[in-house]
Order: structure tokens, then C-alpha cells, then sequence
């Protein structure tokens, strides 16, 4: 496997997100909604904020492999029967040699699309409600809360797209 991709897929809600939240883009609707003036946006530390935020990205992009990937989460679907580290069980021999590299089933849905659409599942069921969870204790509107699923909808489908064509 390609562990580099997390490391590069990583990047792209930095990439997205320097976008999305540019003042002509959605930027001053981010400020409205959510309180933030633009010198309060220009402060901190920056170089601890896009460094962290790096570093759960990464983390993101490897929850993505296991999210769009099938043939990563199979090992883990019998990893825990007694035979499986011992070879005498012939049924998972034959169900790791189909999933592993070169075998009948190891490139079976790893497209950009089928990730895409893993990613896509992923911020509706995952993002959107956390987010507007927050928001609503936060007591922050709809306006902020779709400015952020609308950032995070975009960076979650080209994440996990494309670690499930590269990964």
C-alpha cells in the first residue's frame, strides 16, 4: 500500500478550505454567522493552526482507507477467529489471497468515484451532525452550519476518492 497518500490527501481540506473560506468565495458568510471579525480570523498562531489541523487531516485520510476501502476492513471481519493467524483455515487463506494485491478482487470498487461516494456518506452522516450539534449549543444558524458542511462535504468526497484510487 501507498502510506504516502495519507500524507498527501491530508492537504487537501488545507487546500479546500483556503478556497472556501476566502473572503470572495464564502470567507465573509463564515465571519457573519459565526462572530468572527477580520482581524480576530488574522490572528493566532498560524503555523500551530494549519500544523494541527494537518495532523487530523492526516488521521481523516486514515479513517477514509478503512471507510472506502472493502478489502481493508475484511481482514479485521475475521481477524478474531481462532484460525485465521494459525493457515489451517482453507476459507480465509482463499479470502486473502482475492482480496490481496494481484488478486481476483484486490482492485474491486477502488475508484475515485466509489470513495467519493464513501466520502460523501461520510459528511452527511458523520460531519453534518456534528457540526450542528455544535452549532446549536454554540447557538450559531443554519448559514454557519451549511458554510462548514459545504467545506468539509467537498474536502471529505476528494479525500476519500482519492484514497480509494490511490491508497
Amino acid at each position: 500500500m501507498n502510506y504516502y497518500i495519507f500524507f498527501l490527501t491530508a492537504l487537501i481540506p488545507l487546500a479546500v478550505g483556503s478556497i472556501w473560506y476566502n473572503p470572495k468565495v464564502f470567507g465573509k458568510v463564515w465571519m457573519r454567522a459565526s462572530g468572527v471579525t477580520e482581524e480576530q480570523a488574522e490572528s493566532g498562531n498560524m503555523a500551530l493552526i494549519f500544523g494541527l489541523c494537518y495532523v487530523f487531516s492526516v488521521l481523516l485520510s486514515v479513517f477514509f482507507s478503512s471507510w472506502s476501502i472493502h478489502q481493508i476492513a475484511m481482514n479485521g471481519l475475521f481477524a478474531m477467529q481462532p484460525d485465521f493467524l494459525d493457515g489451517s483455515n482453507q476459507g480465509m487463506i482463499s479470502l486473502v489471497e482475492a482480496i490481496s494485491l494481484g488478486g481476483e478482487y484486490a482492485e474491486l470498487h477502488r475508484t475515485f468515484g466509489h470513495g467519493a461516494v464513501h466520502g460523501a456518506i461520510a459528511a452527511v452522516l458523520g460531519a453534518l451532525p456534528i457540526i450542528a450539534i455544535n452549532a446549536l449549543f454554540e447557538r450559531r444558524g443554519w448559514k454557519y452550519i451549511m458554510v462548514h458542511f459545504g467545506y468539509w462535504l467537498i474536502a471529505m468526497i476528494l479525500m476519500s476518492g482519492a484514497v480509494c484510487q490511490f491508497l
